[in-house]
């Protein structure tokens, strides 16, 4: 088959063609149903339809050895037949929809109101409103022009509101818009190896196409369904499609269906593309959903009114895990998990809504008290019915005054900063070569203590090179010149490294002239293959003559074995097997070495102790890594039993042991350094031997000799942790791993106990916030358990980027270092507003209520203050939360959980700088009309014109925040708060532009801004007053923050709030909406597909009116095994009457079967 030409196996493939209509041998229908089947029924139906699976190959017009041919208009077709390998996402929100959202924010819909009410009161002109003997103030001097602008305030309000929606909704929208680029840009970069054209070449997985044949090795996740063709020892874990965690062995005789989105845990080989896109398992999955989404939404809508069914049906959607934590969840369902910052900042923003709450009620209280009493009580007016509208003109008026002493109160800055904050610091650590898959990461980042790296490829440069080798019975300490090595042992050692390596390890001319060679695949085969051409020998030559096809049978590398070995066949029949694995295990089961001579002698246990001692040792504390290359031979008959591995697996001739160098990144040891300074500890866990393990960790400075440190193997460190009963103990591990610096000989469970015991200890008075770097399939749990996980962007495989929460896309570990920066600088950024904010809100409420509650009328006005609040908020969380990061942030420890948002020296100056623009207000509104020689603008009547004396203190009041502001730009009590201004240019052009604004409108305002045009003297002192901020600063800086024991700090998290519900529900994972819409297939995976087969049969049966007694019967059987049988005890009764209503709505029980 394989010799046969494209063109031949097209000729042959005419005659078939005419018999199946269409272009190809299958259709679309076939090759679904095909891929609904397991096991052994596929095997049986491919027989009966096809023959086998080579037959299904050439109907599908493809070669199995040398692919598609891959042309143009041969690809287009089968898009255009089978379509293409991609899921359609759920359409992102709109930009009205968006506004709609932002429209719902409870103190908008108060002013909105309040200013429609204005609005309409001040068109209404009642016939009343020339007598005189209405109220008080009306009588002040109000011409007909003022009484036309009555209409001013109300708009200016609603303007303002709109600036405000469309602000946010252009955040949320340019957030939404930023995520899924970054969703794409992490779907872009998956590839996946294909054959086309006899080419290998790797390709984007949205270009696969049905009749690809695709290579399958460890660590993928699978992006198509497809037919088994050949490989060995394939194991997959199906657990996502099934929810059986067992592996599941793939053969072609046994077993073939290879599934999209399961993992391939152990082995490779190839498959034959057979479905893809949303006729894949998975995007079956996803089409029976259909928007499942927004159905949800709508639902949710509906669920208040019904039952217990609709609520059953949404569920399966959410909960990866049965239906115990149902009715949490459903209150969780649209929120994520918060973070830890998340959590301070939503209790903060409560806190202060709630006391700007009483506050405005007070206000409005007051001032209508205070205007019924006067003008009823003191003045003995009657209440006319024709003055009524004047009076509620009034009232409106008090409303309109508390409403914005609420608004001002309210920070709704702080969601704002922390997104701009976030969404700033991802993009810009793109560039630090950190993919951020879920934004609170990064901000957990910032808390972490402790980091447990993977040696290779993280901390060293993944570059292989044998740099020692032990040869028959010589060590030598560079490579050995090829004249100096027995021919018979060359040809071995040449073979059993060609041959017993994974054929798509290659070393590749470099790219760029007197470049290092290119080293693609398994690196530590790279390092021999490598070797052998040091050795001036071919490797090619040997695999082209022992194609892969031929090799009998292959024990693929995994982390039980830490060997690989590869069965020949020779020419006179009989076996051959070669082995290559970790030293001290190969040479365990080696009882006969090559000497000098090329003759096999006999290697006794205390050989192997010499050996270790002589060669061994040595070579691992030079930081190498040794690796034991040996085969055996087999007679031919009778016929080993392949499946014995552990007697397969023993009795072998050593050919040599080799020392590997991965040489430490040259930028390591400076980023540990920088870490260590900043309060995080490094420990390394790696698979490699204790030696090699020792040597690298000083070498990159994890260890200082003379220090008390722990370094342990991982067999050690078990014994150690687990009590007699073998179970593992808390507080064992409490005493090891304050000390424990290097992990090594360590197997995936043990760094995920490791990760679990930090994170649960309770031993230090902080808990410790863990990041865990990792690359392979197995790291998967580690990396999901820890608080932050770092996947490899270049060696990781598809599952562990899966689990992770930021991608390094250098693989570099003083890449985490920067994350680290990027974290502190994101939670200093949330703390610098905050500083800022709240100086302004305490201040602002003040002089509303006060001022309101002194003269019947707040000096800041509504539409002032929603200037105000906009500058605040908006451009404020803009200036400070963009602030670059310093290496000044990796000097001091990190906060840690319980640390409160606002610490002592910030409330400090929150308090400091509020009690002297308070000063300054005050008394520029009770004596400033004396100082400036002006009108007094206190008791104006009701549409009186603006005064220059209230628009003086709006001025100073606005001078003063833009001064605060570049106070706020520090918050650990640091004197220079000019500091690197200039490496801010947003900062910059945010203070100046608010500046120019501010004089446009206090001298261009007029009416609607309630303000009077200035002079230049009155300017001058307005900023005068706001320089003072600064000088102000100084002085508060003075005070030194440990005096002050009366502050109190806030937004703390409490010990019980740590841990929110869900993380204690570990299988709810609770996600954010660009992760939710790419997460929700693989919950649904957890479910898996009987659940729907079992749906669409109840629905026919509901369809076709059987009997339902039958159809809940076989369901609650199936049911009674689930672990959701608790929930579904009630609503299955209720249910059956919305089944009947409409067929598409399913029984819980459906729903429910786990």
């Amino acid at each position: 088959m394989g010799d046969m030409t494209n063109s031949d196996f097209y000729s042959k493939n005419q005659r078939n063609e005419s018999s199946h209509g269409g272009e190809f041998g299958c259709t679309l229908e076939e090759l679904r149903s095909l891929m609904e089947l397991r096991g052994t029924e596929a095997v049986v139906k491919i027989k009966e339809t096809y023959g086998d699976t080579e037959a299904i190959c050439r109907r599908l017009k493809t070669s199995p050895v040398e692919g598609l041919p891959g042309t143009a208009s041969d690809l287009e077709k089968r898009k255009q037949i089978f379509g293409q390998n991609f899921i359609p996402p759920k359409k992102p929100k709109t930009f009205l929809q968006l506004v709609w959202e932002a429209l719902q924010d409870v103190t908008l819909i108060i002013l909105e109101i309040a200013a429609i009410i204005s609005l309409g009161l001040s068109f209404y002109h009642p016939p009343g409103e020339s007598s005189e003997g209405c109220a008080t103030a009306q009588a002040g001097a109000e011409d007909e022009g003022e009484a036309e602008a009555g209409w001013i305030e109300g708009a200016a309000i609603l303007l303002s509101v709109i600036c405000v929606v469309l602000v946010t909704a252009f955040n949320d929208w340019s957030k939404e818009k930023q995520f899924r680029g970054l969703q794409s840009r992490i779907e872009q970069e998956q590839k996946f190896t294909v054959v086309r054209a006899s080419q290998v070449v790797q390709i984007p997985v949205a270009e696969i196409v049905v009749g690809d044949i695709a290579q399958i090795k460890y660590g993928d996740l699978l992006p198509a369904d497809g037919l088994f063709i050949q490989g060995n020892d394939l194991k997959i874990d199906e657990s996502s499609l099934t929810g059986e965690s067992d592996q599941v062995r793939k053969s072609v005789d046994k077993d073939p269906m290879l599934l999209s989105g399961t993992h391939v845990m152990e082995g490779s080989g190839r498959m034959v593309v057979t479905a893809v896109g949303v006729n894949s398992q998975t995007g079956i999955i996803f089409t029976l959903l259909g928007a499942g989404g927004e159905e949800e939404e709508k639902k949710d809508k509906k669920a208040k009114q019904q039952d217990g069914a609709a609520a059953m049906e949404m569920q399966p959607l959410k909960s990866a895990e049965g239906g115990d934590a149902d009715d949490k969840k459903k209150a969780n369902m649209h929120k994520k998990e918060k973070s830890v910052l998340q959590g301070k900042l939503t209790k903060l923003a409560v806190q202060i809504g709630k006391a700007g709450l009483v506050m405005s009620a007070i206000t409005v209280i007051i001032l209508v008290l205070y205007f019924t009493v006067d003008t009823f009580v003191v003045n003995k007016k009657p209440w006319l019915p024709e003055c009524t509208p004047v009076y509620v003109q009034y009232f409106v008026k008090f409303f309109i005054i508390g409403v914005t002493v609420l608004v001002v109160a309210v920070p709704e800055g702080l969601p704002l900063a922390v997104t701009i904050s976030l969404a700033y610091s991802v993009k810009k650590m793109m560039k630090d070569n950190n993919l951020v898959r879920h934004l609170d990461a990064c901000e957990t980042m910032g808390n972490a203590t402790a980091i447990c790296s993977d040696k290779t490829g993280t901390l060293t440069t993944n570059r292989m090179t044998v740099v020692q080798a032990y040869i028959g019975d010589v060590h030598y300490k560079e490579i050995p010149e090829p004249s100096s090595i027995n021919a018979k042992t060359m040809e071995l050692l040449v073979h059993a490294i060609a041959i017993n390596s994974a054929y798509t390890t290659k070393i590749l001319p470099p790219e760029k002239e007197g470049g290092l060679p290119r080293q693609v695949g398994n690196k530590t085969e790279c390092g021999l293959l490598g070797f052998v051409m040091d050795l001036k020998q071919d490797y090619e030559a040997v695999r082209s003559q022992m194609p892969e096809e031929k090799l009998y049978k292959v024990y693929t590398f995994n982390s039980v074995r830490k060997s690989m070995s590869t069965v020949i066949k020779l020419p006179d029949e009989s076996f051959r097997m070669y082995s290559k694995g970790a030293s001290e295990i190969v040479l365990k089961k080696c009882c006969k070495i090559l000497t000098g001579a090329g003759e096999p002698r006999v290697f006794r246990p205390r050989d192997r102790d010499e050996m270790v001692k002589k060669v061994i040792e040595p070579m691992a504390c030079d930081g190498l890594r040794t690796i034991c290359v040996g085969y055996r031979d087999f007679p031919s008959s009778p016929e080993p039993d392949w499946d014995n591995e552990n007697d397969i697996l023993n009795d072998l001739t050593c050919i040599c042991v080799v020392g590997i160098e991965d040489p430490v990144r040259p930028e390591v040891p400076e980023a540990i350094r920088k870490c260590q300074r900043a309060g995080i500890t490094v420990r390394m866990v790696t698979g490699d031997n204790i030696n090699t393990a020792r040597a690298i960790a000083i070498k990159c400075g994890i260890i200082h000799p003379g220090e008390d440190f722990l370094c342990l193997e991982g067999k050690e460190f078990n014994r150690r942790i687990r009590n007699e009963k073998g179970e593992i103990e808390q507080e064992r591990i409490d005493k090891i791993w304050p000390k424990l610096r290097v992990l090594a000989r360590s197997s995936p469970t043990d760094k995920h106990t490791l990760v679990k015991g930090i994170i649960d200890s309770t031993h230090t008075e902080q808990r410790q916030v863990v990041a865990v770097t990792g690359d392979g399939t197995n790291d998967g749990p580690a990396l999901k358990k820890a608080d932050v996980g770092f996947a490899m962007g270049i060696a990781g495989t598809d599952v562990a980027k899966e689990a992770s929460d930021i991608i390094l896309t250098d693989d570099n570990f003083s890449s985490i270092v920067k994350a680290v920066m990027w974290g502190r600088n994101v939670y200093d950024s949330i703390s610098k507003f905050l500083q800022f904010q709240l100086t302004v809100n305490v201040v602002a409420v003040i002089v509303a209520f006060t001022g309101a509650c002194i003269t019947q009328d707040s000096p800041l006005k509504a539409v002032q203050m929603l200037w105000v609040n906009l500058i605040m908020d908006t451009f404020a969380s803009l200036a400070l939360a963009t602030e670059p990061p310093t290496e000044s942030l990796l000097l001091r420890k990190p906060y840690g959980r319980n640390k409160p948002l606002i610490s002592r020296t910030m409330m400090k100056n929150i308090l400091g700088h509020a009690v002297y623009q308070l000063t300054l207000i005050f008394t520029l509104l009770f004596v400033g009309e004396k100082m400036f020689q002006i009108d007094s603008g206190r008791n104006a009547p009701l549409h009186s014109p603006p005064s220059e004396h209230y628009t003086i203190i709006f001025n100073t009041f606005v001078m003063m925040q833009l001064f605060n502001e570049i106070n706020a730009r520090k918050i650990h009590g640091e004197r220079n708060v000019f500091d690197g201004i200039f490496r801010n240019p947003i900062f910059c052009t945010i203070v100046l532009g608010t500046f120019a604004i501010q004089i446009v409108i206090v001298q261009f305002g007029g009416k609607p801004f309630s303000c009077a045009p200035l002079q230049l003297d009155q300017w001058m002192w307005c900023i005068f007053i706001g320089l003072g901020e600064l000088v102000w600063g100084q002085v508060i800086a003075t005070i030194p923050t440990s005096r002050l024991k009366f502050l109190k700090e806030a937004g703390r998290l409490t010990q019980k709030e740590e841990i929110p519900e869900e993380e204690l529900n570990e299988d709810v994972e609770e996600i954010d909406h660009a992760e939710r819409e790419l997460r929700r297939g693989q919950i649904l995976w957890f479910r898996g597909l009987n659940r729907i087969q079992t749906q669409i049969e109840v629905v026919n049966t509901f369809k076709s009116g059987a009997s339902f007694q039958g159809a809940l019967r076989r369901q609650s059987s199936v049911t009674s095994q689930s672990q959701d049988v608790a929930n579904l005890s009630s609503p299955s009764r209720v249910s059956l009457s919305n089944a009947l209503s409409s067929p598409t709505s399913l029984p819980p029980a459906a729903a429910g079967q786990g």
